[in-house]
């Protein structure tokens, strides 16, 4: 692949809800360059996009792409996103070094909740859109309807083509600006070539002509001014109106077409190279100096000194670890040195290669505004910034989504503990939407992700790669144990067994707080009834009891404790023996304080069409939900409820069902409650089995 400069790289990312068919028009793309011979086929295992086994398996994009189109002098670098939910983390990880996004609408089906979704992304990071309505060709598709669903999400989506029938007799596009016809060839497939625009769509296209360049007028007052004296606006007028208009966001231009048909994907890359600017074409790229905590920019240029931003980390199976990287300025180059800020080490550029599908193909460098991928770098990873050795600068972190569902996972043997740890780490690094943390309260592993499919995903990974199977189940759940009236309680240790014997004696008061979940201690002795230098063994066998649990093992919060009495002995007092009594007053003041169990509420807002509001209400209060409010959101509603974290189990499996794949959520932990009565008795009577058992 030749090089190309700054002016000539556009970098757009393909994003839509799952099944649009992005993966269709990249592969479609790769075959109409001539770099693969046959357009493959996701559902029959044969993409040469989607080449991982997991992708060959499961039937659809997992992780994202870098795919490079070289197209009438210009590279476009075309990152191929997952559409399903479950991966959307991978989505503002591509936005986010790309100057446009390329959102492909399903014909048959419309704006869908993913659509929404990634919409928003595009828009957290100021890009130009393109609308791509795809499967044109497919029963009941409708482009009328499929325009009628995006203006729901924005009023500036401006149709620039005009489809030549719908679903089987699907044959062309007509280019409104242009007034030509481009007709696929036999049984309806492509590549399109120019031909007659027939005699049924002339009058449509007159009016859609008009309609279209006063859209565009209203973006430009001199172009405006021009149109109302009537004088005619050239055909460069209009395309430069339209890509300062596509820039600005003004305009959303949309096209049309069929992937698995080859009908309109050619047209797609010309509108791309129109339309969406190249990084060149964009401001200064804003900075962090790491060295003066302040704000600076460098110039998006080849002359300026070298900044890099990785944005994905994977591991590939006989290459190793490998880091796509956006240079925002300058030029990386093989065998130069860089800085990482983060890791503050110095690392040397070794192979850089960019991949078209499974080829891979070596470069020399990688220049402003160009994407590429670094291999075997020893400590640098996904958010980290790179730049000339003498600058410390950084690039404005990904912000990923956080998980929704987790697990708890168990090795099936000992051996396997340092091999799981070590794969779970691995991923965390390809996937920061993946988490893994050690709960130290149950000594339990916990896996966390974006839905029941990304989980199950990366434990067939841990098998594949690490030969580690796992067991897994449910978390434990966080429950706290806390008061809800004032008590006091006794503690009196007294041993005597010959020589030297142990005593401590203590009065507590507690009562609840209802400020927080916090423990106080006071110190209220006076006179001397406990000597100083005891206190602070009352405290830790207070403090050591509470943490371990009274009434179901589970730590206690929210209680104030306040030590105003006791008595000592000069010979046999000691700090354990005050931490023994400190420890027996406080279970005695639970047993008239009103002991009871919390349990942690998360704030959770689920995303669905309108026609499901009622099934998914009716599903949270079966949950003891409680309903905040309802939101209308484009076509879509948003429902806030807080609903308790024991009755959140695998929820989002449980909403896709619900809602056939299209509700989507989010969750925070927000507040404990007092937990049902049958939850305490439950939990109490383990926990005394469970005492009871521990002391045979």
């Amino acid at each position: 692949m030749k090089n190309y400069s700054s002016d000539k790289i556009k970098n757009v990312a393909m994003i839509s809800h799952q099944n649009a068919g992005k993966t269709t028009i990249v592969e479609t793309m790769l075959f109409n360059i001539g770099a693969i011979s046959r357009v493959g086929s996701v559902d029959n295992g044969t993409s040469q996009v989607d080449y991982y086994p997991l992708e060959i398996e499961k039937k659809f994009t997992i992780t994202s792409k870098v795919i490079p189109i070289e197209w009438k002098e210009n590279k476009i670098n075309v990152i191929d996103t997952p559409g399903y939910p479950d991966f959307i983390g991978e989505v503002p990880a591509a936005l986010s070094v790309c100057e446009g996004a390329i959102i492909v609408i399903d014909a048959t089906t419309g704006v869908q909740v993913n659509t929404d979704k990634v919409w928003r992304y595009s828009d957290k990071y100021n890009l130009p859109k393109i609308i791509f309505i795809n499967k044109m060709d497919k029963e009941y598709a409708s482009f009328e309807k499929s325009i009628d669903t995006l203006k729901k999400l924005s009023t500036k989506v401006v149709a620039l083509q005009i489809p030549i029938g719908e679903g089987p007799k699907f044959s062309g596009i007509i280019d409104i600006l242009n007034e030509k016809a481009y007709l696929a060839g036999n049984d309806n497939k492509g590549p399109t070539k120019e031909g007659q625009i027939p005699d049924e769509y002339k009058e449509k296209l007159k009016k859609a002509k008009v309609e279209l360049i006063e859209k565009i007028v209203e973006t430009d007052e001199i172009l405006m001014e021009k149109y109302f004296a009537e004088a005619e606006l050239t055909k460069e007028e209009l395309i430069e109106a339209i890509y300062k208009a596509t820039k600005s966001g003004q305009i959303i231009p949309v096209l049309c077409g069929s992937a698995l048909n080859n009908v309109g994907i050619n047209i797609l890359l010309d509108k791309i190279i129109d339309y969406i600017p190249s990084s060149s074409d964009l401001k200064e790229i804003k900075l962090t100096d790491l060295n003066t905590k302040s704000e600076t920019t460098r110039k998006r240029s080849i002359d300026e000194k070298f900044t890099g931003f990785v944005f994905k980390t994977t591991i590939e199976e006989h290459i190793g670890e490998i880091v796509f990287v956006k240079v925002y300025s300058g030029i990386a180059e093989r065998g130069m040195d860089f800085y990482n800020p983060r890791s503050q080490i110095k690392e040397r550029i070794g192979q850089i290669v960019i991949f078209q599908g499974k080829n891979k193909i070596e470069m020399n460098n990688i220049v402003a505004g160009d994407i590429g991928a670094l291999v075997k770098l020893k400590d640098t990873t996904t958010c980290d910034t790179i730049c000339n050795i003498g600058s410390a600068v950084s690039v404005p972190p990904i912000e990923f989504p956080e998980p929704v569902i987790s697990l708890a996972v168990i090795p099936k043997t000992k051996k396997d503990q340092e091999k799981m740890s070590q794969g779970l780490t691995a991923f965390m690094l390809e996937d920061p939407t993946f988490k893994v943390s050690i709960i130290k309260e149950f000594g339990e592993t916990i896996i966390s992700g974006m839905g029941e499919m990304h989980l199950e995903i990366m434990l067939k990974k841990l098998k594949s790669k690490y030969d580690v199977e796992v067991e897994t189940a449910q978390p434990k759940i966080a429950y706290r144990e806390t008061i809800r009236k004032t008590s006091k309680g006794e503690g009196k240790y007294k041993k005597q067994s010959g020589g030297r014997g142990q005593y401590g004696h203590c009065f507590i008061e507690i009562k609840p707080r209802t400020e927080d979940l916090e423990v106080t201690f006071e110190n209220a002795i006076f006179g001397g009834a406990i000597p100083a230098k005891y206190v602070p063994a009352v405290e830790k066998g207070i403090r050591n009891t509470l943490a371990k649990g009274i009434i179901a093992g589970y730590p206690a919060v929210g209680i104030d404790i306040k030590l105003y009495d006791g008595t000592y002995h000069e010979v046999d007092s000691s700090d354990m023996a005050f931490q023994i009594a400190g420890s027996f007053a406080i279970k005695k003041a639970f047993e008239t304080a009103g002991a009871t169990i919390l349990e942690p509420i998360l704030e959770i807002e689920v995303k669905v069409a309108d026609n499901y509001v009622g099934d998914v209400v009716g599903d949270l209060n079966s949950r003891r939900g409680k309903i905040l409010g309802m939101e209308p959101q484009g076509a879509f509603t948003v429902i806030k409820a807080q609903v308790p974290e024991s009755e959140m189990y695998k929820y989002a499996t449980s909403l896709r069902s619900l809602t056939q794949g299209t509700g989507d959520f989010t969750q925070k932990f927000s507040h404990y409650e007092i937990a049902p009565q049958e939850t305490i008795i439950k939990l109490t009577e383990e926990y005394k089995k469970h005492v009871e058992e521990g002391r045979e």
